[in-house]
C-alpha cells in the first residue's frame, strides 16, 4: 500500500516537527492535539520554521505556501480515519499512549500502519492494545529534535511487526529525507542507550565537583567535537524529558547508569526544564548570551 495521507497525534515540538517534514515532503497531512490553544502554538513554529528555510534559500516562499496548504489540523481522533500512517508524538506515558493506540485501532483503516515517536518506551508493551492483526502493522518511528534538520531516524520492529511493515516505514522515512536505522525493541534503543548515561555522567561530574558547567561543557565540545556541550544539550532537550527518559531506562535494567541523579531531580521539580522554560543549567533572560546558573 503506498503511503499518501501521514498522521501526527500531538503538535509540540516533536509533534509540530514531524508534521512539517511530512508536509514538506509532498504528503497530505492532518495533525491533532488536546486544544486549539496548543494547535495554534504547533502551527506558528511551523509557519517560522518553513520561513527560516526560505530566507537561506533551502525553499521557495511558494514552497512554503504549498507545504502549508498540505497541513490539516484537528481536535478529532476520528479525522485520522483515512491516513495510511499515524505517527503519535504525545507525552512519555505508558498508559496515555496505549490509551490513543487503542482509540487509533477502532478509527484507522485495516491496512494503516500505527507508529510511536517514544524515545524509550517499550514497542511491543504499547502494541498489548492492539487487535492482532493491528500489532503486525505497528512500530516505533523515533525522530531526533529539532525534526526539520536532524536526519536520524529509528525504525523499532517489536516481536509482532510484519518485515513488510518495517520496509515500509524505512522506505517512508528516506521519502522525508531521513536516514532510517533499525533498532531492536530495547528500552532505550540505539542513542538514548548511549546518549542518557553520558548526560547523566555529566551531572554527577557537576555534582561531585569536577569541573563548572562552563569547563564541563567546553571539554566535550574542544576535546570530543561534540557540536554541544552535555549541559547545553540538556537545556535543549529538556531535563525533564531526559529524567523521565532515565526514570524509564532504569526501572527496565536496574542499572545505575541510568538512576537520575539527585542534581537533576530538584531542578525539574523546580520547574527550571532548560531553555523551555527559561532556566536550566543556563539562565536564558538573554536567550542570545545564556549565562550559567548557580547552583547550591
Amino acid at each position: 500500500m503506498t503511503i499518501r495521507k501521514v498522521g501526527v497525534v500531538g503538535c509540540g515540538l516533536m509533534g509540530s516537527g514531524i508534521a512539517q517534514v511530512a508536509a514538506m515532503s509532498g504528503y497530505e497531512t492532518i495533525v491533532s492535539d488536546v486544544s486549539e490553544e496548543i494547535l495554534q502554538r504547533g502551527f506558528r513554529r511551523i509557519e517560522e520554521s518553513l520561513s527560516k528555510f526560505v530566507e537561506k534559500g533551502t525553499i521557495s516562499a511558494e514552497q512554503k505556501q504549498e507545504t502549508l496548504a498540505r497541513l490539516k489540523r484537528t481536535l478529532r481522533v476520528e479525522d485520522y480515519a483515512d491516513c495510511d500512517i499515524v505517527v503519535e508524538a504525545i507525552i512519555e506515558n505508558i498508559q496515555a499512549k496505549k490509551e490513543l493506540f487503542a482509540r487509533l485501532d477502532q478509527v484507522c483503516k485495516s491496512e494503516a500502519i500505527l507508529a510511536s515517536n517514544t524515545s524509550s518506551i517499550s514497542i511491543v508493551e504499547m502494541a498489548t492494545v492492539l487487535t492482532s492483526q493491528r500489532r503486525r502493522q505497528f512500530l516505533g518511528l523515533h525522530f531526533f529534535n529539532p525534526v526539520p534538520l536532524m536526519k536520524l531516524v529509528e525504525v523499532i520492529p517489536s516481536l509482532f511487526t510484519d518485515e513488510e511493515v518495517v520496509a515500509r516505514a524505512m522506505e517512508f522515512a528516506r521519502r522525508l529525507g531521513k536516514t532510517p536505522v533499525r533498532a531492536k525493541d530495547r528500552v532505550g534503543f540505539i542513542a538514548n542507550r548511549l546518549l542518557v548515561p553520558y548526560l547523566l555522567d555529566a551531572v554527577r561530574a557537576l555534582e561531585e565537583g569536577v569541573g563548572s558547567i562552563e569547563d564541563i561543557d567546553a571539554a566535550m565540545k574542544l576535546g570530543c567535537n561534540h557540536p554541544m556541550g552535555p549541559f547545553t544539550l540538556l537545556d535543549f532537550v529538556g531535563l525533564d524529558t531526559t529524567y523521565y527518559i532515565a526514570l524509564i531506562m532504569y526501572e527496565e535494567y536496574k542499572d545505575p547508569r541510568f538512576a537520575p541523579p539527585p542534581l537533576l531531580k530538584q531542578m525539574v521539580l523546580a520547574g527550571w526544564h532548560g531553555r523551555k522554560t527559561g532556566r536550566g543549567f543556563y539562565d536564558y533572560s538573554d536567550p542570545k548570551n545564556p549565562t550559567p546558573m548557580a547552583l547550591r
